[in-house]
């Protein structure tokens, strides 16, 4: 695809890699390009970054059809710029986009379209231990008109922001309250789609989960408010008399491409992983017993997250003493080495930038 480029006239001053956080910085450019019933995608341009000029009776406005992905640009020691497992975010896009009636993306023209942008803005790819430049690809139905249906026009926008970590406590163990009254999602709905709607519905039961303290909640099921889901922002995983359990992907969990990348390093070192439900009772009996020993987030914008304390109806639980456990560790160096280009990628997992 021909891709017309408009260079910034006010190119920005690159941020300090000590004062990043997360999502606070972004580079001089976005990309963007428009979608009709008649066209097809067209208008691929990357043009100096800032506001979006939208009609007031634009759809995602009114009836939230909008879908994004996360996904980061790594800089590697040898100072050549590499993503990670992107076929994966381009494919989940598609899902979602499926789910919301928005167009798809052809993934041979999503990932062109990705690369060059990334190639354009590589210079603000980060080098300091822990950093990366996280891209978020979105795309939201822009019909001028009011009236539920199918989208007609759409627009596709990636932004770009080098980032540090995403939660203040990096690698230290977070705490999370689990959720018992407002519910994410259920089976048959947008669940298993990365779209806004999800988000803002998660607010709520964050909002009443930070001022006790904790960093993220973790969902139980919307039907029977029983079994496991995910974490705020993430997969969750837990390490149970010796054994991986991960909640199975049954329609209203986000099928997480590091939970997917996790699973797959752990099979192959020899772990037992078992993707099932797991009810709050079981949970609630091995953090009683004992037999909980370890659990973790695992999401792009954190990679891996320790669980140190879970709070169950103010219950409050103390996992691995508090500490970040072997497991989890081994999971955080290997995905983490993989990504930085510090250790041998033997699953094919990285997509080198030209």
């Amino acid at each position: 695809m021909d891709i017309r480029f408009e260079k910034t006239s006010c190119p920005k001053e690159k941020p300090e890699s000590s004062t990043l956080g997360f999502g606070k910085f972004f580079t001089d450019h976005m990309f963007m390009m428009d979608y009709s019933r008649e066209e097809g995608w067209h208008d691929a341009r990357i043009i100096p970054f800032g506001p979006l000029q939208i009609h007031p009776a634009c759809t995602a406005l009114h009836y939230g059809s909008e879908i994004f992905e996360g996904l980061k640009a790594y800089r590697r020691a040898d100072g050549k710029v590499q993503l990670f497992r992107p076929i994966e975010n381009i494919r989940r896009m598609n899902n979602s986009a499926e789910r919301l009636c928005l167009p798809q993306i052809p993934e041979d023209l999503a990932l062109e379209v990705l690369t060059t942008f990334v190639k354009t803005e590589q210079d603000w790819t980060p080098t300091a231990n822990g950093t990366s430049l996280y891209l978020r690809p979105f795309m939201f139905g822009n019909d001028e008109t009011l009236g539920v249906h199918a989208v007609h026009h759409a627009t596709f926008v990636i932004i770009a922001s080098p980032v540090g970590s995403y939660y203040k406590e990096g690698i230290n163990p977070v705490k999370i309250m689990i959720e018992s009254e407002d519910v994410r999602a259920v089976r048959g709905g947008t669940g298993y789609a990365k779209c806004g709607g999800n988000y803002a519905a998660s607010n709520r039961a964050g909002e009443r989960a930070e001022k006790k303290g904790y960093s993220q909640v973790l969902w139980l099921d919307g039907v029977e408010r029983k079994y496991i889901e995910e974490v705020g922002a993430m997969n969750v995983m837990f390490k149970i008399a010796g054994k991986i359990v991960t909640p199975m992907l049954s329609g209203s969990i986000l099928p997480g491409i590091t939970r997917k990348s996790c699973i797959e390093v752990l099979k192959k070192e020899g772990y037992e992983v078992e993707e099932r439900l797991l009810s709050i009772d079981e949970l609630d009996a091995a953090m009683k017993d004992g037999t909980l020993e370890e659990a973790w987030g695992c999401g792009t914008a954190a990679v891996v997250s320790p669980i140190g304390e879970l709070c169950y109806k103010d219950v409050k639980y103390t996992v691995n003493e508090g500490k970040i456990g072997a497991v989890t560790q081994k999971l955080y160096d290997t995905l983490t080495g993989i990504q930085w280009g510090k250790i041998e990628d033997s699953f094919g997992w990285t997509y080198q930038i030209d």
